[in-house]
């Protein structure tokens, strides 16, 4: 079977807005990218759905979480894909990882978290610094609730500090951004089809 991504869009427009969201032209590469290897990607936009304040996988009536956390676990990649604001990561891409805290006390008979072997990836965009800082974030909080990080699993593209000009603005994508682009979909996929096949060893009951 194909291996299924999943891509978050933490972009803080919904999908009726007027402007066109860079971050989701990001996602479109990456998507491409990793279709050349087999993969299907599907994409929520975070801000389209009621993703109530918490760090358990439900958080009561009217929560869109638990649907959106069944198709993580569905997945076997991971896509955070966030641009940048006051040097930060979205407040909704904050959000999404917050609820994913439930992770660390959800596991399986061998004591495995539920998202072990699925990998995560992250895709950054911003007309102001901070796009290390931003990766770094994600890399650590995905790694602590479970997520494999592959190698350079980042793209990115960063304007210029305090301009007006947007990543979905450009006429021609970097060649940078494209060759970050492709290593990040060919290292993604690898690792992916690797714990696909074998899973992470579980706990194992003491001889007694």
């Amino acid at each position: 079977m194909p291996l299924k991504a999943l891509a978050l869009n933490a972009t803080l427009k919904t999908s009726d807005a007027e402007d066109a969201s860079s971050t989701d032209r990001m996602i479109g590469l990456i998507a491409e990218a990793m279709s050349a290897h087999g993969v299907v990607t599907e994409v929520l936009r975070l801000a389209d759905f009621n993703v109530k304040p918490g760090v358990t996988s439900d958080e009561g009536a009217g929560d869109d979480w638990p649907d959106i956390r069944a198709k993580v676990l569905d997945a076997d990649i991971l896509l955070m894909a966030t641009p940048i604001w006051l040097g930060q990561p979205s407040s909704v891409c904050k959000r999404a990882l917050e609820r994913m805290d439930a992770f660390l006390e959800e596991t399986d008979d061998e004591g495995r978290m539920v998202s072990y072997g699925r990998v995560a990836a992250i895709a950054v965009v911003g007309n102001e610094d901070g796009a290390h800082h931003v990766s770094a974030e994600l890399f650590q909080a995905l790694n602590d609730v479970g997520f494999t990080i592959p190698a350079n699993a980042v793209a990115y593209w960063v304007g210029e500090a305090m301009g007006s000009t947007n990543f979905v603005d450009l006429d021609k994508v970097p060649k940078v951004v494209t060759k970050a682009v492709d290593m990040l979909a060919r290292n993604t996929v690898h690792l992916a089809g690797l714990l696909k096949a074998q899973q992470y060893p579980g706990l194992r009951a003491l001889p007694t």
